[in-house]
């Protein structure tokens, strides 16, 4: 997987190459485009936002990053209404809730204002692509690997955010994978974080409580990781219960390097980033027939543990606290 991250790596170095060689594709300092988020002082969406801004520098145009401060549906909603009155030049936007965005998105672009998003989808607007992970497909990495902490058999809980789009869909995959493959393995709480660590927290310290037989948590998003460690830390289940993240942050790497946390799941995130511009600056130029952006772009994933976690976080352009080298 390491190779695969470096080989994208060559190629966008070409890319920015061909780019800052042919005017046609510089555009100018006057065109702004926007990445939202939900939470959005998040260390994820930072990294995210390196890919994007990097992108911009390399055509020539502005790149702005702002979101909702909380995991509020209607609060993103509301920052991405006023964005678009701004009529900007396109929007990447990751859609808290797939349902709520349908509207928004769809008035946007009939205003004519490209919109692509990425991390978490609205599948059913007419956004013009999805730039991403393969959520179940990450769902089942997570399935193979707990399988493998625990040899194939044991009490599993999932602590995650309940009815955000892109979260289900891993959980999904997890679920899916461990009744076709691990017989042994059984899911014995579903534990909701709230959006909010201190939340995963405290309903995850619950849950161990309520469940001391369980092995193993699976963190299926960004604020579970140090939620779920931070209550195998509280319970007294260190080296007992294996746990494992989602997504990097420099506390959730300080809790690999550590061992409380076993491995997380690392996406390609300022890949969504770069490739979100990418699509929306071609949309907005007309330099290629729609038909000829993917609907769905899979930036990957690698899950990554405390003997290669170095590695990964170089191949992501990331610091070893998991902040952009930038």
């Amino acid at each position: 997987m390491l190779k695969k991250l470096g080989v994208i790596v060559t190629v966008l170095v070409l890319f920015a190459s061909i780019v800052g060689a042919q005017s046609p594709f510089q555009g100018s300092p006057s065109e702004t485009y926007y990445m939202i988020t939900f939470l959005s002082g998040i260390n994820f969406w930072k990294a995210c936002f390196s890919g994007f801004e990097a992108a911009a520098e390399l055509l020539g145009v502005r790149a702005v990053y702002t979101g909702h401060p909380t995991f509020d549906i209607n609060g993103e909603v509301t920052v991405f209404n006023q964005v678009a009155a701004k009529k900007p030049a396109g929007i990447a936007v990751t859609a808290i809730n797939p349902d709520a965005f349908v509207k928004p998105i769809n008035e946007a672009i009939e205003k004519g204002i490209p919109v692509v998003t990425f991390d978490s989808d609205s599948p059913d607007s007419k956004r013009y692509s999805f730039i991403g992970v393969g959520n179940k497909n990450a769902g089942a990495a997570a399935a193979h690997f707990i399988a493998k902490l625990l040899g194939g058999k044991g009490e599993v809980a999932l602590l995650y955010s309940v009815g955000q789009g892109n979260v289900e869909e891993r959980v999904q995959g997890f679920l899916e994978t461990v009744e076709r493959h691990y017989p042994g393995l059984k899911v014995v709480a579903k534990v909701n974080d709230g959006g909010e660590q201190l939340t995963a927290t405290r309903n995850m310290a619950a849950a161990l409580q309520a469940h001391p037989e369980i092995d193993a948590i699976f963190c299926v998003d960004g604020v579970a990781g140090v939620g779920g460690a931070q209550a195998v830390k509280e319970t007294g289940n260190v080296g007992k219960v294996k746990v494992l993240a989602f997504d990097v942050d420099p506390a959730v790497i300080s809790y690999v390097k550590s061992g409380i946390i076993d491995g997380t799941v690392v996406q390609g995130m300022s890949a969504m980033g770069f490739w979100s511009m990418m699509a929306l600056y071609l949309l907005q130029h007309n330099l290629v027939p729609e038909a000829y952006i993917p609907k769905f772009v899979d930036c990957g994933v690698i899950i990554a543990t405390k003997d290669n976690i170095a590695d990964v976080l170089d191949a992501q352009g990331l610091t070893p606290t998991g902040l952009p080298k930038k």
